[in-house]
C-alpha cells in the first residue's frame, strides 16, 4: 500500500441486515471490562495525575468553556430564543459534552457537591436548548435550523454522540437521568429520519456509532444497537454528501473508500478512524458479526505495523490530522493528535476483550504513557494537541485551544483510568495494566477481594493479595508486558537493538511456582483461599530501540525505553541543547532519580559524544559528555526546549540546530 487513495472505490447498494434481539445479544466477547468504579486507585504514579485532573484540569476546562470562550452562552442564547448569533465553531457544542463526561467520571472517585451542582447546571442549560423534536444543536439552532442535516460533515452526529456518553456517564455516576433523557429523546428524532428505508446517513467525524452502543447497554433498547450497526454498514457506498467529500473530494478522509467490513487498510483522519474502529468492535461485540473482527485485526496490523510511532502516537501528517504512506513517519513534523492516542486505548481495550490477546494491551499500553500522557502537562492545566517527537524549542503547551477537544479527552481518559487494569469471565481475572488498586470480585458467587501494590514504572515488582471470603477457584492470568522480549511493537516495528527472552519470575506465598503462557499471559489456575499473595516481578531494563529499516527517518537513530516508558532528551538538561547528541549503540546508562517539577521520574545519564560548533560557524568539534534522558511524557514542563526521542549513532546522521 502506497499512498492512501481518495478515489471512491466499490460503489453499489446493500441491503441492511444485522438486526439484533436485545434480549438475546450474540456476544462474542471474550471477557467483560471492569468498570473503573469498581477500582479504587491508591497508585503512586496515576493516582497524582487522577487528582490533578480532578481539580485542576476539569477547573481549566469549566473556566474555558463557560468564561474565557462562548461554548456554554450558545446554550443561554438558544434557550433565550430571541435570535442571537451564534459564536465559536460549529462542533464547540461536543467540547462541553466531553467536559461533563469527565466530570462525571471524577464524580466517582472524587465526589463533589460543588463539581455535582455545576454539571446540573450545564445540563439545565443543555436541556433547555433541546427542540420540541429532539433535535439538540446550537450552531443550526442558532444560524438556521432549515439547514440541518444537509451537510454530513457538520459534526451534529459527532456532537450527539459526545453527547450520549456524557449523559450515559453522568446517570452511572448519580443515578440523575436528566440529561440521559435528553440524549434518548435526541437519538429517537435521530432514529425517526435516518435508517433502513429511510433516509441515507454517513458520520463524517465518527464517534455516534460507538455512543449508540453505550445508550444501548444502558437503556436495553435495541434500537440503539441496530442504528449504530446500520450507521456503519452505510459508509462506503456513496451515499456521503458534504464539504469533505464535495469540496476536499477526499473520502479516504472519513474512511468511506469502501463498507467497513472490506477494510484492510488505515486512511485519512487519525480520531475519526479509531472511533469508527472503536464503535464497530463494540457492535461486533454484541452482533457476534466475525466481518467487523476480519476487517479489523487488518487494520489493526496496517496501523501498528507500518503506521505507529514509537509512542503509540498515530497520525504523521497535519494535513489531514491523520495518515499519509506506510513508514513515513516523520519526528519534527509529526502530528501525533492527543485525541488520537486516546482512540488508540479505546480501540485496542476492545480488541483485547473480544481477542483475549495480550499484544492489544501492550499497544495500549504504549499509547497510554507516552503519546496519550505527553498530551496532559504535570500541572494538569496545560495540554498539547499534536504530540511530535522532536523539536528545535519552538513547541509549548497551551491553556487551551481554538479546537479544544483534546483537553477534555485526556481528561475523560486518566479519570476513567480503572476501566482499563482488568477485565474478567466467569472463568477468570485478567491483570492488564500495573496499577495499585484494591477491588473486589465474583467468581462462583464468592466474593474476592484483591489487592494490587507496585511501583511501575519505575520497578517491576508487582504484589498482588486474593483474600476470596471462602475457597474460590479461577484463573488468574497476569500480562507478560511485549517490551520484555526485545521485540516492542507487535510485527518488529521498532526492536531492541539487543533483543533477549525474558521470563517473569512468580511467586504464590513465597515459593517460586510455575505457570502457563496463553495469549501473552502468564496464567494459574486454581483453588485460591484467603490471604494468599502473589509476587510476580521482571527486570525493567532500559534498551536501545531500531526502527524497521523501511521508516527512513529513523535510518542511522537509536532511541530509548525503559519498560513501557520512550524517553527523550531535553535541552533544560543538556545545556540547552539537544540535537548534537550522538548515542552509539552500545550506550550504556545509569539510573538517576530526578524531579521535574513536582514528578519524580528516573533519568538515564550516559556519557557519550556531543557535537559543539564554534561561535563564528566555522568549526565543530566533538567531545564526551554526560547527557542526561527524560521520560518523553515529561518533557516541555520547563518551557521551550528543544528535545529528540531518536538520536544518531554517528556524526553523519546529526543535524545540529545551529543558529549564529
Amino acid at each position: 500500500m502506497n499512498m492512501r487513495s481518495s478515489l471512491v472505490l466499490g460503489l453499489g447498494l446493500v441491503a441492511f441486515a444485522g438486526q439484533v434481539n436485545a434480549q438475546e445479544p450474540s456476544s462474542i466477547l471474550k471477557m467483560d471490562p471492569v468498570s473503573f468504579a469498581q477500582v479504587a486507585i491508591t497508585d503512586s504514579f496515576w493516582k497524582p495525575k487522577i487528582d490533578k485532573v480532578a481539580v485542576k484540569t476539569l477547573a481549566a476546562c469549566i473556566y474555558q468553556t463557560e468564561v474565557a470562550t462562548p461554548r456554554i452562552r450558545n446554550f443561554e442564547k438558544v434557550a433565550r430564543g430571541k435570535g442571537e448569533a451564534h459564536e465559536g465553531i460549529f462542533y464547540d457544542d461536543s467540547d462541553v459534552f466531553k467536559a461533563l463526561e469527565a466530570m462525571a467520571y471524577s464524580l466517582k472517585t472524587h465526589p463533589s457537591a460543588e463539581m455535582e451542582a455545576k454539571c446540573d447546571e450545564w445540563i439545565d442549560k443543555i436541556a433547555a436548548a433541546q427542540q420540541p423534536d429532539g433535535y439538540l444543536n446550537t450552531y443550526y439552532t442558532l444560524r438556521g435550523i432549515q439547514d440541518r442535516y444537509t451537510d454530513m460533515s457538520m459534526h451534529e452526529d459527532y456532537n450527539a454522540g459526545h453527547m450520549i456518553e456524557a449523559g450515559v456517564a453522568y446517570y452511572n455516576a448519580t443515578g440523575k437521568r436528566k440529561l440521559l433523557d435528553v440524549c434518548i429523546k435526541w437519538a429517537d428524532h435521530f432514529d425517526s429520519l435516518f435508517g433502513p428505508g429511510k433516509k441515507h446517513w454517513v458520520t463524517g467525524h465518527q464517534e455516534l456509532e460507538l455512543a449508540l452502543v453505550k445508550l444501548y447497554r444502558v437503556t436495553n433498547n435495541s434500537k440503539y444497537l441496530n442504528l449504530s450497526n446500520w450507521l456503519l454498514a452505510e459508509r462506503g457506498h456513496g451515499y456521503a454528501k458534504g464539504y469533505t467529500w464535495t469540496d476536499w473530494k477526499d473520502t479516504g478522509y472519513a474512511q468511506d473508500l469502501l463498507p467497513v467490513k472490506d477494510q484492510t487498510q488505515i486512511t485519512g483522519h487519525a480520531v475519526r478512524a479509531m472511533y469508527m474502529y472503536t464503535g464497530a468492535a463494540d457492535v461486533a461485540a454484541l452482533t457476534g458479526d466475525q466481518a467487523y473482527m476480519k476487517a479489523m485485526k487488518a487494520v489493526w496490523e496496517d496501523v501498528v505495523y507500518r503506521n505507529m510511532y514509537i509512542t503509540g502516537g498515530i497520525g504523521s501528517a497535519g494535513s489531514n490530522e491523520g495518515f499519509s504512506q506506510d513508514y513515513d513517519l516523520p519526528n519534527e513534523q509529526a502530528y501525533c493528535e492527543t485525541c488520537a492516542s486516546v482512540g488508540m486505548v479505546f480501540w485496542n481495550q476492545r480488541m483485547n476483550l473480544l481477542t483475549g490477546d495480550s499484544k492489544y494491551i501492550d499497544v495500549l499500553e504504549r499509547s497510554l504513557y507516552n503519546g496519550a500522557l505527553d498530551g496532559l502537562s504535570l500541572t494538569g492545566d496545560r495540554f498539547f494537541y499534536g504530540n511530535p517527537l522532536a523539536s528545535r524549542g519552538q513547541h509549548q503547551r497551551r491553556e487551551w485551544f481554538g479546537t479544544a477537544c483534546c483537553p477534555a479527552n485526556i481528561a475523560r481518559l486518566v479519570a476513567s483510568l480503572g476501566d482499563y487494569i482488568y477485565a474478567k469471565n466467569n472463568e477468570g481475572l485478567w491483570v492488564n495494566l500495573f496499577v495499585s488498586n484494591k477491588t473486589n470480585f465474583v467468581f462462583n458467587k464468592q466474593p474476592v477481594s484483591v489487592t494490587l501494590n507496585t511501583n511501575y514504572p519505575i520497578s517491576g515488582s508487582i504484589e498482588l493479595s486474593v483474600d476470596p471470603v471462602k475457597k474460590a477457584k479461577f484463573a488468574l492470568h497476569l500480562r507478560i508486558p511485549g517490551w520484555l522480549n526485545g521485540e516492542l511493537t507487535p510485527g518488529g516495528t521498532y526492536v531492541a537493538s539487543e533483543q533477549s527472552s525474558v521470563k517473569p519470575e512468580l511467586l504464590i506465598n513465597g515459593v517460586t511456582t510455575p505457570y502457563s503462557v496463553e495469549n501473552g499471559y502468564a496464567v494459574l489456575n486454581r483453588e485460591w483461599k484467603k490471604g494468599d499473595k502473589i509476587s510476580y516481578r521482571f527486570p525493567m531494563n532500559t534498551v536501545l530501540v531500531k526502527a524497521k529499516e523501511a521508516i527512513k527517518q529513523d535510518e542511522g537513530r537509536v532511541a530509548i525505553q525503559r519498560g513501557p516508558l520512550v524517553y527523550c532528551v531535553e535541552g533544560a538538561d543538556n545545556n540547552n541543547a539537544a540535537w548534537n547528541i550522538i548515542l552509539p549503540e552500545k550506550t550504556s546508562f545509569v539510573e538517576s532519580t530526578q524531579s521535574i517539577l513536582d514528578e519524580s521520574v528516573i533519568s538515564l545519564k550516559a556519557n557519550v559524544p556531543v557535537v559543539t560548533i564554534s561561535s563564528n560557524g566555522t568549526s565543530i568539534q566533538t567531545e564526551t559528555k554526560t547527557i542526561t534522558a527524560i521520560p518523553y511524557y515529561t518533557w516541555a514542563n520547563r518551557g521551550k526546549n528543544e528535545m529528540q526521542i531518536w538520536l544518531p549513532t554517528t556524526i553523519k546522521n546529526i543535524k545540529i540546530n545551529y543558529v549564529p
